[in-house]
């Protein structure tokens, strides 16, 4: 078992209310992350032995009903990105988006983002919200950000993250947004998955990649060109624990990522009220998201394992030179390699 700790977070000088607001707009987005599905989930069940049980009943009509939509397009409202709990989010650790390319609004984009970490808090800030000013970055360019097709399951929890733009990372979720006939659709996929939580070691680089190749069939069939991203920083908002190959907590995580589909991770932060206490407020340490440029891709409709490796391969090769331009710029010491696995 080994116990991996992220350096102490520097407090710029700020006013007691502003770091409060910054500390709450963080916290909100792990409680959300954690908590909010299965609270309306024993919500609902309650609710069945009281004498407000149709309203538990009407919504599961509804959920029945509407079971499709967040494969064919979702409800998303664009007021939802422009929220103020972003922006305090931003500020909290603080987020950057840096733009090193264009991305015209001609074609469709299937980007790849790196590393998982323990809750994707860069790219959902910078790819779900507008806070730093995504749509001017990148005029034209429609972003979703695809994640576990479970998540649409839990009910209410589905409303939410739909209403932010999040879709399922399922290929027909997928193929129905690059089908759109309006060009400018960046489809965002964490191509590690929640296997790559299991790396998040702080002040490391090690990236799931090797064998995860949906990503670049899903470029080939619609022509949309790859872009690599690369968040760093990510790997450094929780401590984290990993367990050694044979221990009986790693036995644990193989047969609970058999049975849920991803393996469970043990990870901290910091208490609200105390920097010095275990919590789940994360480590206000930089985050900074480099997306690099577009890697143009041929439409092929059923491309062979031939063509899938070498634009894979040019994928992983575009993101090792984007680490390496920008390691140092982000405070990442030269030494630091970037390893796939």
């Amino acid at each position: 078992m080994d116990i991996h700790t992220a350096p102490p977070p520097s407090h710029p000088t700020k006013t007691l209310q502003k770091q409060w607001l910054e500390a709450l707009g963080a916290l909100h987005y792990v409680l959300a992350f954690l908590f909010l599905g299965w609270l309306f989930a024993l919500l609902l069940y309650y609710l069945l032995f009281t004498r407000l049980w149709p309203l538990t009943v009407i919504y599961l009509m509804w959920l029945y009903l509407d079971r499709d939509t967040p494969s064919q397009g979702g409800r998303q409202y664009d007021s939802t990105r422009h929220w103020e709990v972003w922006k305090q989010q931003r500020d909290y650790f603080p987020i950057k988006l840096v733009k090193t390319a264009e991305l015209p609004p001609n074609q469709n984009y299937v980007l790849g983002s790196h590393p998982h970490g323990i809750m994707c808090t860069g790219v959902f800030c910078n790819f779900l919200t507008n806070c730093n000013g995504f749509s001017q970055q990148f005029p034209g360019i429609q972003p979703w950000l695809a994640t576990l097709a479970g998540l649409f399951h839990l009910p209410v929890f589905r409303d939410y993250i739909m209403a932010a733009g999040l879709r399922p990372v399922s290929r027909h979720s997928l193929d129905f947004v690059l089908s759109q006939p309006q060009l400018g659709q960046a489809v965002v996929i964490v191509t590690g998955g929640a296997q790559e939580s299991l790396y998040t070691i702080p002040g490391q680089h090690c990236l799931a990649l090797k064998r995860h190749k949906g990503f670049v069939r899903l470029a080939l069939r619609h022509g949309a060109s790859l872009v690599p991203v690369y968040s760093f920083g990510e790997n450094d908002v929780f401590n984290s624990m990993t367990f050694t190959k044979g221990s009986w907590q790693y036995v644990f995580q193989v047969i609970f990522k058999k049975i849920i589909g991803f393996p469970p991770c043990v990870f901290w932060g910091q208490s609200l009220f105390s920097s010095n206490s275990w919590g789940l407020l994360p480590l206000s340490t930089p985050i900074t998201t480099i997306v690099g440029a577009p890697i143009p891709v041929p439409q092929l409709s059923t491309p062979t394992e031939k063509q899938v490796d070498h634009y894979h391969r040019l994928y992983m090769e575009a993101l090792e030179r984007l680490f390496e331009e920008h390691e140092e710029s982000c405070g990442v010491p030269t030494s630091s390699h970037l390893t796939f696995r």
